[in-house]
């Protein structure tokens, strides 16, 4: 029921012009922040480890922006899923290199946890006439499971294949000329993942975007994704040369490095509600 009716006000909320329903996500952010603590004590922590050189005080100012951009995203999601064409053409402005989505090679997306990630997916699925594909973890609730998936499902006849799908066939989809709209920056479990740099820490990341690349032999082109006064500007980035190379722990250091490149130019805009330090190498405290 919860569920539900947070799905109808999202969805309600949408119909208000942008600058409110923003002034409304800052609201509830500034909410969430004073009142999730514990949720607030992830965020902290995770940027006391990335920017250590700010002050506490710097720290908790920037985890307030956080908390803000994170319910101003969710709240765009209503007129991301429900506004009309027109709307979202006037408020998703696809930018950059827009021919390395467009030729028939095959092509891995680096799409980081920024909070736009679904303002990019709709934009690239709106815009550009390719099938686009990508891996989908299902949620715990159902109600948002669904909602969720036809939301992303809503432009360009996209495929979401679930984590327990095979690579075999991502690999296939890829080399046939679909994109595929990667996300491979959070932590899933020791068992999938690799110990590499991120912002100095050894950090548990899935090393999921050299596989596929050299798999597929396919390009790398990230996408990053940026909440703006007016929607979101989505900008595709060139190819990254010499990737993948022969050593998936360095491809997936580099990648790392990218993104903390991507991060440091709007650091309130990155996903830091996750538990990004939780899984540590053998013999390392908890974090959290």
């Amino acid at each position: 029921m919860l569920a539900r009716c947070s799905i109808a006000l999202t969805l309600l909320l949408a119909r208000l012009p942008l600058g409110w329903l923003r002034a409304f996500g800052a609201l509830w952010g500034y909410t969430l922040y004073f009142v999730v603590a514990s949720r607030r004590r992830v965020v902290l922590i995770n940027l006391a480890h990335c920017f250590p050189h700010l002050t506490r005080v710097d720290r908790r100012a920037l985890a307030r922006r956080v908390f803000v951009r994170f319910a101003q995203a969710w709240f765009d999601r209503g007129w991301l899923w429900g506004g009309s064409d027109a709307l979202l053409r006037d408020r998703l402005k696809l930018t950059g290199e827009l021919q390395a989505l467009q030729a028939s090679s095959p092509t891995v997306v680096f799409a980081p946890h920024f909070v736009g990630l679904d303002a990019a997916w709709t934009a690239l699925t709106l815009y550009l006439p390719r099938h686009f594909t990508t891996i989908y973890t299902h949620q715990a609730n159902k109600v948002f499971d669904a909602w969720i998936l036809k939301g992303r499902q809503r432009f360009g006849e996209p495929q979401l294949f679930g984590r327990r799908t095979g690579i075999k066939t991502v690999v296939s989809a890829l080399k046939r000329g679909d994109p595929l709209y990667l996300l491979p920056d959070m932590d899933f479990g020791k068992a999938d993942s690799i110990f590499v740099p991120f912002y100095g820490v050894s950090t548990a990341t899935v090393p999921s975007l050299s596989r596929f690349s050299r798999l597929a032999n396919a390009q790398v082109v990230p996408v990053i994704s940026r909440m703006t006064e007016t929607g979101y500007v989505i900008e595709v980035m060139p190819p990254w040369s010499a990737f993948p190379s022969d050593d998936v722990a360095a491809d997936t250091a580099t990648m790392n490095q990218h993104l903390r490149t991507y991060i440091d130019a709007m650091p309130e805009q990155y996903y830091w509600v996750h538990k990004r330090f939780k899984t540590r190498p053998s013999g390392e405290p908890a974090i959290y």
